[in-house]
C-alpha cells in the first residue's frame, strides 16, 4: 500500500491529491525519505524530494537545510535543488521538507559546462546578503542548522574570531555537558583554545584571502569632507559556504529532464 500523502504537504506545494502520489526512496540516517511525483496543468509530470522527520529535531534540521539549499542555489543554480517548502506535519509529530527531486542515474547532458570546482569558485567568492537588520556583513547565518542532529548556533558576529570561539567550541561544550554531564577539564581545555588560540589564529587581518588581503568584515563608507571614502583595497568579504563538503554527499544528475547538476545532501 503507498504511503499517504500528508495534507501539509500538498497545501505547502499547492498540489492536488488526486493527481500526486508518494513512494519511499532513498534513505537518510536523519529522516524517511520518499520521491513525490504530481501532474501540472498540462499533464506533465513534476517530480518532488521529500524528506518527512519526527519531533523537534526535525523541524530545526528541516528549516535549516531549506535556508541552506537556497543559499547556496541563489548564488550557484546548478551547484543543488531549490527548497520548495518546510513545515509541520499535520498530525503534529513532524516536519518535511520538499526539494525538487534530482534523479541520480541520468546522464548524457553537458549541463552547465563548469566543474565542480569552478562552482564551488563562485560560491566561495560571491559577497553574501548583508543579514537583516544589520548595516555590515556578518560572520553567521539566518537560521540554526545541523551537525547530524547536533543544532548548531549561527548567531550573527562581527569578528570569525569571535564566532568561532562563542558559537562553535563553546556551544558545542555546552551541548557536550547537557548530554554528558560536566567535566572540569575539557572545559578548562576549550575555554583556554577560545581565549587564546583562536584568538591568534583567526583574529581580523591575520587570515588572508587568495590576493593577499586581509579577511574581515567588509565596512561601509564613510562620509569625509563631503565625499564617501571606502577602504582601499577593500578586505575580501563574507561569502556562502557548504558545512558538509565531503564525497559521501556528492551526485550528479538533473532535474526534470534538464542539465546535469552537482549536488550535496541526503537521498534523491
Amino acid at each position: 500500500m503507498a504511503p499517504k500523502i500528508d495534507p501539509a504537504i500538498l497545501k505547502a506545494l499547492s498540489l492536488d491529491a488526486a493527481t500526486t502520489t508518494i513512494t519511499t526512496h532513498g534513505g537518510s540516517g536523519f529522516a524517511s525519505t520518499f520521491k513525490l511525483s504530481t501532474k501540472d496543468s498540462d499533464g506533465n509530470e513534476k517530480l518532488y524530494f521529500v524528506k518527512m522527520g519526527k519531533g523537534k529535531d526535525s523541524e530545526v534540521m528541516f528549516a535549516g537545510e531549506h535556508t541552506s539549499l537556497n543559499a547556496i542555489h541563489s548564488t550557484v543554480p546548478s551547484l543543488c535543488p531549490v527548497s520548495h517548502a518546510h513545515g509541520n506535519l499535520s498530525s503534529g509529530n513532524g516536519s518535511f521538507l520538499a526539494t525538487d527531486f534530482l534523479n541520480l542515474s541520468a546522464s548524457g547532458s553537458s549541463g552547465s559546462g563548469q566543474s565542480l570546482a569552478q562552482k564551488l569558485a563562485k560560491l566561495h567568492s560571491t559577497p553574501a546578503p548583508v543579514p537583516e537588520g544589520y548595516e555590515e556583513p556578518q560572520f553567521g547565518f539566518p537560521v540554526p542548522t545541523c551537525c547530524g542532529d547536533t543544532q548548531q548556533d549561527n548567531s550573527y558576529r562581527s569578528s570569525w574570531a569571535e564566532f568561532y570561539a562563542d558559537c562553535r567550541l563553546r556551544h558545542i561544550l555546552k551541548c557536550a555537558e547537557k548530554n554528558n554531564g560536566k567535566d572540569s577539564e575539557l572545559d578548562n581545555l576549550v575555554e583556554k583554545t577560545a581565549l587564546t588560540v583562536v584568538p591568534r589564529l583567526l583574529k581580523d587581518g591575520y587570515l588572508k584571502g587568495p590576493d593577499g588581503r586581509s579577511i574581515k568584515p567588509v565596512t561601509s563608507p564613510s562620509f569625509s569632507h563631503g565625499i564617501f571614502t571606502h577602504p582601499t583595497p577593500p578586505p575580501p568579504p563574507q561569502v556562502v559556504i557548504h558545512g558538509d563538503l565531503w564525497s559521501g554527499n556528492h551526485g550528479r544528475g538533473t532535474i526534470d529532464k534538464g542539465g546535469l547538476i552537482q549536488k550535496y545532501g541526503d537521498g534523491g
